[in-house]
């Protein structure tokens, strides 16, 4: 990975480095952790300016997020409220897709612009804003103030490091896995949760059966 990293950036310069954020926004497995601070390593040395590796960056985390918010505006809510309503949709009742939306509601603004410092969740966060349609003009603003400052951030750290940049990577590279392993007990919560539901369900709706009282002689 390393190595097709360095090859990507020397090749393409900042346009290779908004190549890859694009696709870290879209692939999470490809980490901006180890991308941005080897860019930062590469222009201490004088290979590249930062400032343009940064706008190169920046440009590909916006246009990485343009293509899940499609994405999720192409589902839309109401399109997901029905399969919630589904017998084999296990991922999300229809009561937790609706508390979902209020909460995106009340707090989807700093949920855009926080979410883009925050590794994985810098990529799935522009699905549900796309769900919820929030207003494109208002998710390229948050985006691109969230990314820029994310992107500074870590080339940043990868000028300072130098020869060192990869402790960034082994230091957020935790994090991660943390925020992966949430999200997979949040979904695994989920599914419970409406398989129980569906078992209430249909316990309730099942025909109460009385036995037939003997008529005394």
């Amino acid at each position: 990975m390393t190595d097709w990293v360095f090859s990507v950036i020397d090749a393409l310069g900042a346009v290779g480095v908004g190549l890859l954020i694009f696709l870290d926004n879209i692939i999470p497995p490809i980490p901006s952790e180890a991308i941005l601070p080897l860019a930062g390593y590469r222009a201490a040395q004088g290979a590249f300016s930062a400032v343009s590796l940064w706008l190169g960056a920046t440009v590909g985390a916006v246009a990485g997020a343009y293509v899940l918010y499609g994405l999720g505006a192409w589902l839309g809510y109401e399109r997901l409220h029905e399969l919630a309503g589904k017998r084999w949709f296990v991922l999300s009742s229809q009561k937790d897709l609706e508390r979902g939306r209020d909460l995106f509601d009340r707090f989807g603004n700093a949920f855009v612009l926080g979410s883009r410092c925050i590794p994985l969740l810098r990529s799935v966060v522009s699905l549900p804003a796309g769900v919820a349609r929030m207003p494109l003009v208002r998710f390229t603003v948050l985006t691109t103030i969230g990314s820029a400052i994310w992107n500074a951030l870590l080339i940043g750290l990868g000028w300072q490091l130098g020869e060192n940049w990869h402790v960034v990577d082994q230091a957020l590279g935790p994090v991660s896995y943390a925020v992966a392993a949430l999200a997979l007990a949040l979904v695994v919560v989920l599914v419970v949760r409406k398989l129980r539901a569906r078992r209430a369900l249909a316990t309730v709706g099942e025909p109460v059966t009385r036995p037939i009282p003997r008529v005394r002689r």
